[in-house]
Formats: structure tokens, sequence, C-alpha cells
């Protein structure tokens, strides 16, 4: 069955108190074009992570996002003991040698100080979160091909509708192209009554509207377009990966369509042709999306 390349994928694991979360979305691209976003902890192991992805995911634009949410105990400062005993002595010492008291608010003048809180602690990756979170990629990944099958089974019953649609009018066009070869004969025929006093030979008529004839048949085109009807079948069968080939073959489709435009001189063939092109166009527009 054919993949979209349109997808969404999410997954969300805790890890000693932290919220890790991954997001992964993909859009049509003639190739795989990865945009990554990744957590400063986890930089170390962005390669691997487009790695991961490149496997799994193949062809696409693809937006990779992970990022933490820490909770409010973990993310709050700590006070350093040590330097808060520090400023503490050199202010005793400075106001005993100054002969000052010492400061009503001296809790909080310390704090105000520099250093004696720290925001931040630099953290190291772990094996044993990197394993969690990998998890989580995977995961995320794995929901993205997921949304990708649907979208392309609903491709699929698009394709299969429109090439149905094209196969119908083909064979509509039959009746119409059996009358014609009379139709032009008897016009021809009509003209040249229409000319008092010219004589001509019939047997080169005969031969030029031959020859007439063979050049607005579309036997050849309607065969050509009943084949690539059958391959694009086909090549929808084998799975995913066949996108740009699906591609290939709706421009040949159209290649013949036209052709079988351009001989066709009685109206009610050409409008069954425009409604071939119109079932073609939404084929090339959704085809893009196919893997």
């Amino acid at each position: 069955m054919i993949q979209s390349m349109t997808g969404f994928g999410k997954a969300d694991v805790v890890f000693n108190g932290k919220k890790i979360h991954v997001e992964v979305r993909s859009l049509n691209s003639k190739s795989l074009d990865l945009n990554t976003r990744v957590a400063p902890l986890y930089r170390e192991k962005e390669m691997e992570v487009r790695r991961i992805i490149a496997t799994a995911i193949e062809r696409g634009k693809v937006d990779f996002t992970i990022w933490i949410e820490k909770d409010e105990t973990s993310a709050a400062g700590c006070i350093s003991s040590a330097v808060v005993a520090s400023y503490v002595a050199q202010i005793k010492n400075i106001c005993e040698e100054q002969h000052m008291e010492l400061p009503q608010n001296l809790w909080e003048l310390v704090l105000r100080l520099p250093e004696t809180t720290q925001t931040s602690v630099t953290e190291t990756l772990s094996d044993e979160e990197w394993q969690v979170v990998r998890g989580a990629i995977n995961e995320a990944i794995e929901h993205l091909v997921d949304f990708r099958k649907q979208e392309g089974e609903a491709l699929y019953k698009k394709f299969t509708e429109k090439v149905d649609n094209i196969e119908r009018y083909l064979h509509e066009i039959e009746p119409f192209e059996k009358n014609r070869v009379e139709k032009i004969r008897q016009r021809l025929t009509d003209r040249l009554a229409e000319l008092k006093g010219v004589d001509y030979d019939k047997n080169r008529l005969e031969q030029e509207l031959i020859y007439y004839i063979e050049k607005l048949d579309i036997s050849e085109e309607k065969q050509r377009l009943a084949n690539h009807l059958r391959y694009f079948r086909e090549t929808m069968d084998l799975g995913h990966g066949q996108g740009k080939k699906l591609g290939f073959i709706a421009q040949e489709m159209g290649r013949e369509i036209n052709t079988t435009g351009s001989k066709s001189n009685q109206a009610e063939m050409q409008n069954i042709v425009v409604k071939m092109k119109d079932e073609l166009e939404q084929i090339k527009e959704q085809v893009l999306n196919v893997m």
C-alpha cells in the first residue's frame, strides 16, 4: 500500500521529574529535508537522532523537535550554604573592625549578594535517560508512519476512483470514433460536389481520405493510455516508495490524453477528453504527496 508524505507523530515520557516531549511532522518533498530542534542536554546525540529519522522516514520535509519540561521543584534555585557562611563572616568582621552594628536585615542582604543561589545545575546525559528518550523518539516516528499509512489508504482510494473514471471515459470515446470516419468522408465528398465543373480522380480521393483518416486515428493512443492505467494500478500495489514512479506514469498518461485531444475533430470527443484531463489533473496534484 502506498504511503503519504504528510504525517504527524508525538510521544511524551517522564524521567527523574522531567517531562520529555518529542514531536515529528512531515510534508511532501522531492528528497529528505530534515530540520531538527534538540534540547541542549541531547545535542550530543543529534547525529544518532538524524540517522534514526532518515532510516524510518526516508523522504519528505521533516521537522523534528524534542524539549524538556521540568517541574517546579527541579527548576527551583539552590542556596549555597558555603557562600552564605562566607558572606556572613565577612560582614561580621567588617562590623567589628568599623565598630558598627550588624544590619537588622542581614539575611535579606546576604541573599542579594552574587552567587548565593544557583539557578541552574549542569546536567550530564546518562545512558539510562538516553534509552528512555530514544524510546520516545521511536514511538513518535511510529505514530507518524501510522499517520502516513492512513493518508496513503485515502490516496489509494482516490487514485483508483480517478483511474477508473479515465478508463470509463476512454470507452465512451469509441462510439464517436467509429462514426467520425464516415462523417469525414461524407463531408469531403459534399464539399467536392459543391465545386461545379471540377473533375477529380476518385481513386486519388480515396487514397487521400485514407491518409487523412490514418493521421486522425487514435487506436495507438488508446492502447498506450490503457497500458498506463494498468501500470499505474500495479505500481500502487507495490507498496510505499513508488511516488516518483507514479508521477512519471501520470505524465505519460497526460501525453496520450493530449494527443487524443489534438486528433479529436468532434465536439463530443473533445468534451470527453476534457473530462479525462480533469481527472488526471487531480491525480497529478495528489501524487506529489506519495512516498
